[in-house]
């Protein structure tokens, strides 16, 4: 239909001009003659000849029951359809006309800038009701996107194109990636289920497409913004986006956490539905926030899914139509049958409650221990997932494909804790459960196993890692080929404890052959790429490359920089990597300034007595000893020794790595009585945990007896 067409339809709509076109076909600009109002109409392409009469019925069918649906939908925040009907081949909608801009027009009015915060709100908002309300009708849109979001001009917010997305499912207008059976839509804003293909899509697939919408409009980049399709649809897959405040920090903190579980890869951990998600954006922009249970322990904003959970029925004891006592929201997921105890040994239900109630309450349950852990909030969730591994071993098995999957969370919050021993265990548990009941070779099962060798790689039992981490590479390049995401991910880890065992070289190149399919499948500046081309860069400077490690550091924090922002721990990881190779250079006056202002970024993200605080610290002292500022070395080393002993412990490596710095700095200032103690100390404590022959323990009485030398000549000079 030529632009310059201004036909009848039907006898009754003139079009006048093209408003818009899209891969179904075009939006008119159009008058309602009959009732004199202005509409507009879209044309989907042209049904054309070839088609089997059949195939042609049945989509003339598929159209009108569609385009029935759209119409029964009455809400002020959804596109209103008229009519509907077929002319010269040509299916078409007549619809309101709306004046305004979609989201993606005004993003690009905005200099592809993210919106105001105060818009984003709003439009969020605005979408969750009325998304709710139409899956209450049961209808759910499946392509939503910038392009089909309008705000018009009086702030109103509508949706466009319901039925629309499967109505071109059937018409062919999708393309298929060759081979793959996978659906394209719009790569974007697909949710993972979508890009599984043949799965369930239901409501909370339009809930995943509409936090990546959200996340686009308020830091003004997709979560996944690479070129390449695959890329992009491994991100929705595997990839967790990184927070929003992490790209823009003066979002609101309860946004960033709403639209990160939106984003969550399976349908159960995203919110229930919209109406939740509504009164959750609600609550959180109003500041109505549940109560604190004491003043040492803030409440931090809960997942809709977490905070819906209720404690059960209300305990006989409390007056009739008396509201009960604020909780916790986190305590209210350990309902009264769950906690084993004189009058209920076992932690059985009470009577009455099903089987299917029991396991939907430790879904949810599970769920919130999710929850907990992405607020950082570890103890509570260990906790919680204790008992939940417990509760679905009681009424499932202990072998139950649910109740191996809240042990593995647990195994990772203790993880997370410190606690690495009992991760350990808890991993070696899940792992032989999932092999007994899924077999040896199974994702699930592989995935458990690789969480061992990660933990005992943190024990610093880089052998025992390596042996774990081959053995689960050759089975994931035998079921899933040698560049899927996962086994990438295991690659990647072997470099890593390739180079803590020695083998140096080696790590290199894995490191290099991992980053180069990265590179291909993900792009170069995605946190996946960057993660093992900083692994480069540490094993190029094993190696003593240390001219090209720098290079490589400093491009690495300059893409995390640009992708992650300034303070964001990573970005700050490769910086702290640049200053050692500066150091390594004899370019000790550039590593102090870098380690100045390091120090200053990790105090204001993580606070003085981080690890990683003290660690910059320590980099800084170590280049004053190299400039000759022992006096400034000293008092670091001092300060730094001080925080490792209260955080990480007297024992613990990098405290003695600081009481050794001390040591130096105390030589160089000719005062070796006080530096052989600072020696005696480490060779004592070493001597204690290693053994004598452990080439640290050797090495630290090398220091010690040179400080002795050092003594008995008089040394003061």
């Amino acid at each position: 239909m030529a632009e310059t067409d201004t036909r009848l339809i039907q006898g009754r709509y003139r079009l006048q001009e093209v408003i818009g076109r899209g891969g179904m076909g075009e939006v008119w600009r159009a008058t309602d003659e009959s009732l004199e109002r202005r509409v507009a109409v879209k044309c989907l392409r042209p049904l054309g000849q070839q088609r089997d009469p059949a195939h042609l019925a049945v989509l003339r069918e598929r159209f009108r029951r569609e385009a029935r649906v759209a119409a029964a939908l009455q809400h002020r925040g959804i596109t209103v359809v008229h009519d509907f009907g077929e002319s010269d081949g040509c299916l078409f909608l007549v619809m309101e006309l709306l004046d305004g801009r979609n989201l993606s027009q005004l993003m690009t009015d905005n200099g592809k800038r993210p919106l105001p915060v105060g818009e984003v709100v709003d439009i969020a908002e605005q979408v969750a009701d009325a998304l709710a309300y139409t899956h209450r009708q049961g209808v759910v849109h499946r392509d939503l996107k910038p392009a089909n979001i309008m705000r018009l001009t009086d702030g109103t917010v509508k949706i466009c194109d319901f039925g629309i997305a499967r109505l071109g499912a059937d018409m062919d207008f999708t393309s298929r990636l060759t081979g793959t059976g996978i659906a394209m839509g719009t790569p974007h804003y697909m949710s993972p289920e979508q890009i599984g293909g043949g799965g369930e899509v239901d409501h909370r697939s339009d809930l995943y497409s509409l936090g990546c919408v959200l996340y686009e409009v308020a830091t003004g980049l997709p979560p996944f913004d690479m070129d390449d399709t695959w890329a992009i649809l491994i991100g929705h897959r595997d990839t967790i986006p990184a927070p929003l405040r992490s790209r823009r920090p003066e979002l609101p903190g309860y946004l960033d956490l709403a639209v990160l579980d939106l984003l969550a890869k399976a349908p159960e951990a995203r919110p229930a539905d919209a109406a939740e998600l509504g009164r959750r954006l609600v609550s959180g922009r109003t500041g109505h926030t549940p109560a604190v249970p004491s003043a040492a322990a803030p409440v931090h904003p809960l997942p809709a899914w977490a905070r819906t959970l209720a404690p059960g029925r209300p305990a006989a004891s409390s007056p009739a139509g008396q509201a009960a006592p604020a909780h916790d929201p986190a305590a209210t997921l350990t309902t009264a049958w769950t906690q084993a105890g004189p009058g209920n040994p076992a932690g059985t239900p009470p009577s009455g409650t099903s089987t299917t109630e029991i396991v939907a309450v430790l879904a949810g349950r599970h769920r919130a221990g999710l929850g907990l852990g992405r607020l950082g909030r570890w103890t509570e969730a260990a906790d919680l997932l204790r008992t939940v591994v417990r509760d679905r071993a009681h009424v499932l098995g202990d072998d139950h494909p649910d109740t191996l999957a809240s042990g593995y969370e647990l195994g990772f919050a203790l993880s997370r804790l410190g606690r690495a021993t009992d991760a350990l265990d808890r991993f070696a548990a899940v792992a032989e459960g999932r092999a007994r009941t899924l077999g040896g070779d199974h994702p699930d099962t592989l995935a458990a196993r690789q969480e061992s060798a990660y933990v005992l790689g943190g024990l610093g039992r880089h052998a025992e890692a390596h042996d774990v981490y081959e053995t689960v590479l050759a089975a994931r390049e035998r079921a899933m080929g040698a560049e899927h995401p996962d086994t990438l991910r295991c690659r990647h880890n072997l470099a890593f404890t390739l180079g803590r065992i020695g083998r140096v070289t080696e790590a290199y190149a894995t490191a290099r052959e991992v980053a180069d399919a990265r590179t291909r499948l993900l792009g170069a500046d995605h946190p996946d790429t960057l993660a093992t081309r900083h692994e480069i860069g540490h094993a190029l400077g094993r190696l003593g490359r240390w001219s090209d490690a720098l290079a490589q550091h400093r491009e690495v924090a300059e893409a995390r920089r640009a992708v992650l922002g300034d303070d964001h721990p990573d970005t700050l990881a490769a910086r702290y990597e640049t200053g050692i190779c500066l150091g390594r250079l004899g370019r000790a006056e550039e590593a102090t300034v870098l380690y100045r202002d390091l120090v200053g970024a990790r105090t204001r993200a993580n606070g003085p007595d981080h690890p990683e605080t003290l660690r910059a610290r320590h980099g800084l002292g170590v280049n004053l000893g190299r400039l000759g500022s022992w006096d400034d070395a000293l008092a670091e080393a001092r300060t730094v020794r001080s925080g490792r002993a209260r955080v990480l412990g007297s024992d613990h490596p990098d405290t003695l790595a600081s009481h050794r710095e001390a040591g130096i700095a105390l030589g160089h200032l000719g005062r070796w009585p006080e530096a052989l103690a600072e020696y005696r100390h480490i060779t004592a404590t070493r001597t204690r945990l290693l053994g004598p022959g452990h080439p640290a323990t050797r090495a630290a009485l090398a220091d010690e007896n040179h400080c002795r030398d050092r003594l008995g000549g008089g040394a003061g000079d």
